[in-house]
């Protein structure tokens, strides 16, 4: 029997969030905590288990509802678990009411656009939840360590991104961001199964070699660009993602969280049901 059980609290949720004004600093936040959960890995599978539906019944409902709209953003280094999270957490509930965006290098078409201009195409309708794999930050991230635009082009991008955020959530969008944590060592060690597992081959890329060096690039860009954009209507979470399982349970918790505090509730029909009758 399993009762371990992940404590959902207030305190819980402030225990990841990054407070606004808060300055974000790697070595501050602990990738390996499962402060929050009394059992092991198994224990912890199960509790998924239970968490995911709590949250496919919360979210048939908002869906049908059709009145908020839910925008998650997922960032992380190179194989923090953002494919794993979407699968593992999201997998499982409405696919009529989940989307999921994947930026990847910008097209032609994109390019000759203002650089959100792709991101805003992509924001949830009414009733969806929309998870963006990477999103509008490697904007002020990959642009920046990879030296792609000059420092005073992606550093007035930080504003943009807090203005538009502010848009949506003004506009009845919840804004979940999601910064998946892991240190140096555990990326090696993954790094290394995708190389030893033939069946982790597709997700690897020569680049994601190269770009453990610049491990201390990515870290001082992603300090600054989550302490200067973690807000009170759009806050980061920090998710300790050494332990995948504990990462997906905390996931789960904030996401049946965020949409219990949405309260969505089936509409009811305009007519009385029980006049129709089938022949």
């Amino acid at each position: 029997m399993h009762t371990a059980r992940l404590l959902i609290t207030c305190s819980f949720m402030d225990n990841y969030l990054l407070k606004p004004g808060a300055q974000f600093k790697f070595d501050q936040w602990n990738p390996n905590d499962k402060s929050w959960f009394s059992g092991n890995k198994e224990a912890g599978v199960h509790e998924l288990h239970r968490l995911k539906a709590e949250l496919y019944e919360l979210q048939v409902a908002f869906y049908a509802e059709r009145k908020h709209r839910i925008m998650i953003v997922l960032q992380g280094m190179d194989t923090s678990g953002k494919d794993g999270t979407i699968r593992h957490v999201f997998g499982g509930l409405d696919p009529q009411g989940i989307h999921v965006a994947t930026f990847g290098k910008p097209s032609t078409l994109e390019m000759n656009h203002d650089y959100l201009w792709r991101i805003h195409q992509q924001t949830p309708k009414t009733g969806q939840i929309t998870i963006f794999n990477r999103s509008h930050y490697e904007d002020v991230l990959a642009v920046r360590v990879r030296q792609l635009m000059p420092r005073d082009v992606w550093s007035k991008r930080f504003k943009h991104i807090v203005d538009f955020e502010h848009m949506l959530t003004d506009e009845n969008t919840t804004v979940v961001k999601l910064f998946l944590h892991i240190d140096n060592e555990e990326q090696k060690k993954r790094l290394i199964k995708r190389i030893e597992d033939p069946s982790k081959h597709w997700k690897l890329f020569p680049e994601d070699i190269k770009d453990r060096a610049l491990w201390p690039a990515y870290t001082e860009a992603y300090e600054e660009a989550i302490t200067r954009t973690s807000t009170s209507f759009a806050p980061w979470y920090i998710i300790p993602g050494n332990r995948k399982w504990y990462r997906n349970l905390v996931v789960a918790s904030i996401m049946v969280e965020t949409l219990k505090n949405l309260d969505p509730k089936f509409p009811q029909p305009d007519f009385d049901p029980h006049n129709l009758s089938v022949q």
